[in-house]
Parts: structure tokens; C-alpha cells; sequence
């Protein structure tokens, strides 16, 4: 269960390290020591939680921290990003990591933890940084080293941030990383045009609460710009930009800008257009350049979103997109400020990970012999199951090596070299029309090894969220299940399971059910229904990968055996988020004669309990009946939506534009339960009937 984040903020007072620009160790000296520890846990589900913790130093300057503190209710970190953790019994001892060691005067430093619990959660009393406890006033002087000037200056740290020079490790601190999508992309005439409200500093930081180190700001400008051969750019525009970047930059995010739907909607026509398309490019990137020259190094920009070109094949179109980082890069260069060593963020061709499209982004790197370079991609899975189409149902071996392969190949590519690679969007494309047309479990299976391998190869990942996933006035996740496994794949692997529903039909006496663990490193510490443990063996076996759930136990969850979901249990294992399992009661859905349009045709169906997978379309012959004929399996939501309230499932107009006239089609739909049904229709015109035989 979600819950509003609680906050505590108790002071500390430590014995703080020197370490500043230009200072060096002595003796007998004294330094001045305090800070602050904001502690939020962000999130919390059936035995286990998220937390944050913020420390702000008040005195001098330190160099190299742990954080301890005592859990009093039997809490126990489970793993932790931004430091280092140990916890032999209750106290947690937390230790900074190479980038983030430096505090300076009023810097802050964070870092944060899943962790387990049982029953209540109480926020620690108290903290001690560096072996003192706090009391949130800069101390007397304490012992310390003798402070003395240093031959040459040091460059100043901004508070978390790794060392200046080194990219990837700055890529690696802005993990993970956040879309403000459908906003300032938009290519209406404002940020709400496409249904999103007007973003807020409040949102902002939410979004920093919720554990995010960056935020990617997608910026569409051709709606704001004048014509040649200025094409000048709306003052109101850029301040209106600068004013939300400026707001993640105070929350201590780092910040990615760039050039978006300008790819497709006039970028795009550089083949025909060549001279005219980049003096627009150049004189876009020359003012954004301009306003942000002076910015923290922390903001990076992006080239161009999803590079694509209206004619042409990508090889041939490879030099056009050289030539557009090329500028973009001898541009934001030579505009001086912070921009003369700001990280520069560039594509391949439609952002994907084609192995031609990964060469010559590698070529254009390689010329421009910059140390201070980003690539990045775009990941919407393996495409039949990311639209559930052609029989793609679960994220099965297929669609698992399809996701390694392209973060294998832009891992040799670019991090083998030493440059860093970022995810720039990540999710499901299915997304696009409704968050179900991926059964959840199968898609909780493909967030979980996305952000596992993603780690494993060092790249950092930007989850994409148009709105539809962190509400941009509630703050509120609609699916805290999906975000809990997001936030987990972060740093640890989960257990997961070959489903997440086990059905019993109505019509038959239970048995024992079985499901195949996906351990990932894992063990089973406990199946739960809210706060009570079920029992081993008599509920339920664990055998190697294999979970047992007895007849007993089903019996006893399924009560009145109403149909649909009758209980939840989770599987929680020794590491990372439960695993739910829904108790399902069904019998084979069925269906009526109809009649109607084609827009849509409502199929009259009595679910009983089961879900609907996915449908098939055949003529008589035995070829493929609809649109994109090459499968029988045709897409969900695309072409059919099940309305369980409803109780009827619509085949859309999208499906009857590819059926012949006069021409029946079998329909065959396959349910979760195993049960397919069959079903006929025929197009006459703007007319459909159907028919059960």
C-alpha cells in the first residue's frame, strides 16, 4: 500500500573532517560541527518499506561520513543506493560512496534504503554522524586538524555530486531518473495542451521525494519560435523552461533538456531540406545555449529526441544525424560558461540500439574526441509483447533476450569506452492506450529484469511517465505495486513467479495448485495474506523453484467461491519486493448472438471470473483475418478491449477496416485461465453480426 511520505527532522551534531577548496591537514586545530538528518519513509507494502534520508552539514566542510543509527522495532535495511550499509544486528551503520564523500558548509548529501519490518515502523530516535549524536546546533569547536593553504585552489563540490570531469560517474549519480512527459513536449500552443496541468516547483519536489536523482524536462520549441532566418524564440518560452529547470536544480536533481517533438515535426524533412532545417536547428540550440550558459553543471542537454528523417533509409541518413549532434556539439561549446564542459547527451537514429545506428553515433564520438559525452536510447521492450500482439502474452525467453541484447550492444559499445549510457525513456508501448494491455504480473516481470540488467551494465535509466503513472497534483502513484518493483529493480534483485493469478473453476472441486518461482537470488522467508503468516506444509510447500499451494489452504482463501479474485497472498522473499498471488474462481466465459456496427461491434460476454490474454482472427481457409495479417494473434486494445463491468468485449473499427466483406471470421479468445472460446462474425458493410456457431 502507498502511503504520504512521513518526515522527521531531527538535528545532529557531529565531530566534522576538514575538507575544502584549497585546505590541507595540519594539527591542533578546531572545527566547528552540525547538521541536520531529514529521515521520509516514501513508501510501504506488506512487510517492508522505502525510505530517504537527507543529511545537511552546518559546520565545516567534511570529507568522508557514516550515518548510525538504531531501528527499535526489528527493521532491517534490505539494500541501499547513494552509500554503503552494514547492520549486524539493530544498529545501521551507513558510509558514503566515492562521489559523494565531500559535505561542504551547508551542503547536503542523500541516500536511500528498502528495508523490512513487521508490524510497526517507528522512525529512529536518534543519528550520529561520524560517532556523534546530534542536536541540530553547530557545536562548540571540537578537536580537529589544522586547516592550511594549499599551493593550488580545488574546485568547489556542489553538494552529492561526484567529482567534476569524471561523466561517468556523474551518470551514474543521476540514477535513477524521471520523464516530465506530455508537458513542455507538448505541440499545442501551451504545457497543458495535451491534458496535463501546469507544472509546479511542489511537483518538482515530489519528485525528488519519491528517491529520483534526475529528471529529464522533454522541451518542444517550434510552437514558440519565430521565421527565418532568426527564428527567434518566445522570450515568455525560454523563461517559462528555464523556470522549471531552475526548480529541479534546487532540488538537487540533475537535469536533462532537449529538443523533442522538433524531430518529427520539422527536423524530420532535412533530406529535402538540408539548409534551411539545420540553420533552424543551430539557431535553436544557439539560444537555449545562450539562456542556460551559466547554469549548474548539473543540468546536461540532450541534441535531439528520436532522430528521424521523412525519406531515405538510416544508413543513408547516418550522415545527416553526425552532422546534427556535430553542430550541436561545436555550438553549445563555443557558447562558453558552464556549456565549454557540460555533459552533451547524444541519439543514435530513433534512439534504438541497431547495431548500424550504434556505429555511427561511436564514429561521431570518436571524431569529436570529447570527454564530457552521453549516449543514449530508448527502450519499449521487445515489440510483439510491449503491444501485446501475435500471441505475446508473458514476458517469456524471447522477449527477456531481445531486452539484454540491446543493453548488451550499447554497453560494448560506449561503456566499454569509458561513456556513459543512459536510458533516456524506458516502458511498455502498450502504455500508450491503457496501463492493462500487459497483464500485471507479466509486466511486473519486465520492469523487475529491466532495472536489474540496466544495473548489471551500468546504465541509467529515465522512466518514462506522460501522467499516467505519478499524479501531477495528487503525488500519488496509480499503480504503487508497479513503482515498488521499479524502485526495488534499482538495487536488488526480486523473486517473481510464472503467474500472479492461480485459478479454480466453479464447476470443480479444488485441488493443489503450483507455480514456478523465478528466485532471481532469493529465498522464501514467508507467504503472507495481509499480516498473518499462512503455514508451511500445511498451506503450502516450497520445493527448489517450485511453490505448492495446498487444496486446504485454497479452499479456505476462495470462501464463498463468488467469481473473480477471492484472496491475495504474498510471496516474500529474502530480498527485493513480495510477490502477489491472486485466488481466482472462474468457469468458462460465454458469449450470445449480436448484432451491430462496426464502431465498435460490443460482443455480449459473461466473464465468470477469468481475463482475457488475447484473440485470435482466422478466415475459413485458415489465413489471417484483420490487420497486420502476418499473425493470427491481433493487437489488444487495438483492434479488441474487454470490459468486464460492461460485460462485453469490443472489436474495434481498427479490426473491421482489414476484414473482407461478406467474409466470416473465427474468432478464438484465449483467457488466463487456459479457456479459449470460440466466436463467428461477419462484415456486411458497416454492419456486423455475430454468432456463437
Amino acid at each position: 500500500m502507498k502511503i504520504s511520505p512521513r518526515s522527521l527532522t531531527i538535528g545532529i551534531t557531529a565531530a566534522a573532517m576538514v575538507a575544502g577548496a584549497g585546505l590541507v591537514a595540519g594539527v591542533n586545530a578546531y572545527a566547528a560541527a552540525g547538521c541536520r538528518v531529514n529521515y521520509s519513509i516514501v513508501n510501504t507494502w506488506p512487510g517492508g518499506f522505502g525510505a530517504n534520508v537527507e543529511v545537511t552539514n552546518l559546520g565545516d566542510p567534511i570529507n568522508g561520513w557514516n550515518l548510525v543509527w538504531t531501528f527499535t522495532a526489528g527493521q532491517r535495511v534490505t539494500q541501499m543506493w547513494n552509500a554503503t550499509y552494514t547492520q549486524p544486528a539493530t544498529v545501521v551503520t551507513a558510509t558514503n560512496v566515492s562521489y559523494n564523500n565531500l559535505i561542504p558548509t551547508n551542503g547536503m548529501v542523500s541516500f536511500g534504503f528498502n528495508g523490512s519490518q513487521s508490524g510497526s515502523n517507528p522512525v529512529p530516535p536518534s543519528f550520529a554522524l561520524n560517532g556523534t549524536t546530534c542536536n541540530g546546533n553547530v557545536g562548540s569547536p571540537s578537536p580537529s586538524v589544522s586547516p592550511s593553504r594549499s599551493t593550488s585552489p580545488s574546485p568547489s563540490i556542489s553538494p552529492s555530486s561526484p567529482p567534476p570531469g569524471n561523466a561517468m560517474a556523474v551518470v551514474a549519480a543521476m540514477q535513477p531518473g524521471w520523464n516530465l512527459g506530455n508537458s513542455l513536449d507538448s505541440t499545442g500552443s501551451d504545457e497543458t495542451s495535451w491534458g496535463n496541468p501546469r507544472i509546479t516547483q511542489t511537483l518538482i519536489n515530489n519528485v525528488k521525494a519519491q528517491g529520483f536523482k534526475s529528471i529529464r524536462i522533454p522541451v518542444t520549441w517550434g510552437h514558440h519560435q519565430g521565421g527565418a532566418p532568426s527564428y527567434t524564440l518566445e522570450a515568455a518560452y525560454l523563461t517559462r523552461v528555464k523556470e522549471v529547470v531552475d526548480w529541479a536544480l534546487a532540488a538537487d536533481l540533475y537535469v536533462m533538456i532537449n529538443v523533442h517533438h522538433d524531430s518529427w515535426e520539422w527536423v524530420a524533412n532535412m533530406p529535402g531540406d538540408r539548409t534551411n532545417v539545420l540553420n533552424r536547428f543551430n539557431a535553436t540550440w544557439t539560444q537555449v545555449a545562450n539562456t542556460f550558459r551559466t547554469s549548474s553543471a548539473k543540468l546536461l542537454f540532450e541534441s535531439l529526441n528520436e532522430p528521424q528523417f521523412s525519406s531515405g533509409t538510416d544508413p543513408g541518413n547516418a550522415p545527416l544525424l553526425n552532422e546534427l549532434n556535430t553542430n550541436f556539439h561545436r555550438i553549445v561549446r563555443a557558447s562558453g560558461g558552464n556549456n565549454a564542459t557540460r555533459l552533451l547527451v547524444l541519439p543514435t537514429i530513433h534512439t534504438n540500439t541497431e547495431q548500424a545506428s550504434i556505429d555511427a553515433l561511436a564514429s561521431t564520438m570518436t571524431a569529436l574526441n570529447d570527454r564530457n559525452l552521453v549516449a543514449t536510447f530508448h527502450f519499449y521492450g521487445f515489440w510483439p509483447f510491449s503491444v501485446n500482439i501475435a500471441g505475446f502474452t508473458t514476458f517469456n525467453a524471447e522477449v527477456q533476450a531481445d531486452l539484454q541484447g540491446q543493453f548488451d550492444r550499447m554497453a560494448n559499445a560506449f561503456i566499454s569506452r569509458n561513456i556513459p549510457v543512459i536510458l533516456g525513456e524506458y516502458g511498455l508501448l502498450g502504455f500508450d492506450r491503457s496501463t492493462g494491455t500487459i497483464e500485471q504480473g507479466e509486466k511486473l516481470k519486465f520492469f523487475e529484469h529491466l532495472g536489474f540488467y540496466a544495473r548489471t551494465k551500468r546504465i541509467t535509466t529515465m522512466l518514462w511517465d506522460n501522467g499516467q503513472h505519478f499524479g501531477r497534483t495528487s503525488f500519488q502513484w496509480s499503480d504503487p505495486e508497479l513503482i515498488n518493483q521499479i524502485k526495488s529493480s534499482w538495487t536488488v534483485r526480486s523473486g517473481t513467479a510464472s503467474s500472479d493469478l492461480v485459478f479454480s473453476a466453479r464447476a470443480s472441486a479444488i485441488t493443489a495448485k503450483s507455480l514456478t518461482l523465478n528466485l532471481n537470488g532469493a529465498t522464501v522467508t514467508a507467504v503472507r495474506q495481509g499480516s498473518t503468516n499462512l503455514a508451511q506444509g500445511s498451506d503450502y510447500t516450497v520445493s527448489g523453484s517450485t511453490i505448492t499451494f495446498t487444496a486446504a489452504a485454497i479452499t479456505r482463501l476462495s470462501g464463498s467461491r463468488a467469481y473473480g479474485v477471492n484472496a491475495s497472498v504474498n510471496i516474500v522473499f529474502s530480498q527485493g519486493v513480495p510477490w502477489r498471488v491472486s485466488f481466482v474462481t472462474f468457469d468458462p466465459p460465454t458469449m450470445s448472438n449480436a448484432s451491430g456496427g462496426t464502431n465498435p461491434f460490443t460482443l455480449p460476454t459473461t466473464f465468470r471470473g477469468d481475463q482475457l490474454a488475447t484473440m485470435e482472427a482466422k478466415y475459413a481457409d485458415g489465413s489471417n483475418a484483420g490487420p497486420q495479417n502476418w499473425t493470427s494473434f491481433k493487437e489488444f486494445d487495438f483492434t479488441f478491449t474487454p470490459n468486464y463491468s460492461a460485460g462485453n468485449i469490443a472489436l474495434k473499427q481498427e479490426f473491421f477496416n482489414e476484414v473482407n466483406n461478406g467474409a466470416r471470421v473465427t474468432l478464438t479468445f484465449h483467457f488466463w485461465s487456459g479457456t479459449r472460446v470460440t466466436y463467428f462474425v461477419t462484415k456486411n458493410g458497416s454492419a456486423v453480426t455475430g454468432a456463437t456457431s
